[in-house]
């Protein structure tokens, strides 16, 4: 074969291999404390010019597709995010904002794909030793086209928090809206077993609570927990058969009780575990994190298939 006719092959090749090569995308969740750009009657806060680049600085750093994102303000207060982002290069055309019982903080989802379908839950219910309650920040629903053939459920969720309230026990509140939010993802596997689902968000509670065991299920739809870790060089670990591997994996900080804990998650159906990427699924490492939020983002990646 002549050389020049090599080359082409080998170029062509290349072009056909990167043609067919599966393309990934990333999906996010991040809790921003207080993105208020207004002080309410229970949250005196306004989110500070600082904290707010810092915030921006921690999305960019991901990278993210799509981003869930947890105490956002009013719709005023994710448009200036947005259109923030997207003046520093990380374009949204897309979101969705969910109001719920809580009108100071909200779930919201910025997209860089198209948003195809959105089924919102801001009024679903639950009994308590007798009593109504109404899930506090609602449940954000939509369906994403990652690509022409890729379509998946993006559910995003923020928990009842720690906090003792009068009216319940809190971790007995938490556990029924964990329950309503369970309901909505069995609802998918009943319609679709092979249902594309990635359930996000801060769920307020450690992996063993009986929140996240009713989230995660068991058995044949029981979700797979990515458990996003930090990029610090840790490349070897103790096999335990009691825990889960020493790597870093907190998400927040209690500065009441100075404790660092993991209760934000990306947990996945079978389905969506199968493209699942987990070497590029981590907590990034952002100087003066804590100037944003008292959370840290957590991403994973997967690839179109």
């Amino acid at each position: 074969m002549k050389i020049g006719n090599f080359i082409a092959t080998a170029i062509f090749c290349a072009i056909s291999f990167n043609s067919l090569a599966a393309e990934t995308f990333r999906v996010a969740t991040y809790n921003v404390e207080n993105y208020l750009d207004a002080s309410t009657a229970s949250r005196h806060f306004v989110k500070s010019s600082e904290a707010k680049a810092k915030i921006r600085e921690s999305i960019e750093a991901i990278n993210p597709d799509v981003l869930a994102l947890e105490e956002m303000g009013t719709t005023n207060a994710l448009m200036e995010l947005r259109a923030s982002l997207k003046n520093e290069g990380q374009d949204f055309p897309f979101w969705e904002f969910v109001e719920g019982e809580d009108t100071n903080i909200h779930v919201a989802v910025l997209s860089k794909f198209s948003i195809v379908a959105r089924h919102p839950h801001t009024n679903d219910e639950f009994l308590l030793d007798g009593k109504r309650f109404r899930v506090e920040r609602g449940f954000a629903e939509v369906e994403i086209q990652a690509a022409t053939n890729f379509t998946f459920t993006f559910l995003a969720a923020h928990l009842k928090s720690q906090l003792q309230t009068p009216n319940a026990d809190e971790a007995q509140e938490r556990l029924g809206e964990a329950k309503m939010l369970r309901n909505i993802v069995d609802a998918h596997f009943k319609a679709n077993a092979n249902a594309k689902l990635i359930v996000l968000g801060d769920f307020n509670d450690s992996k063993n609570s009986d929140a996240m065991k009713e989230i995660i299920g068991r058995g044949k739809f029981k979700l797979t927990d990515t458990r996003p870790a930090e990029r610090n060089g840790d490349n070897s670990f103790v096999e335990n058969i009691y825990h889960e591997p020493r790597d870093v994996t907190w998400t927040y900080f209690y500065g009441a009780d100075d404790t660092y804990s993991r209760i934000d998650y990306i947990l996945l159906s079978p389905a969506m575990a199968k493209v699942w990427k987990t070497n590029e699924t981590y907590i990034p490492t952002i100087p003066n994190w804590g100037i944003g939020s008292d959370h840290r983002p957590i991403v994973a990646t997967f690839e179109e298939k």
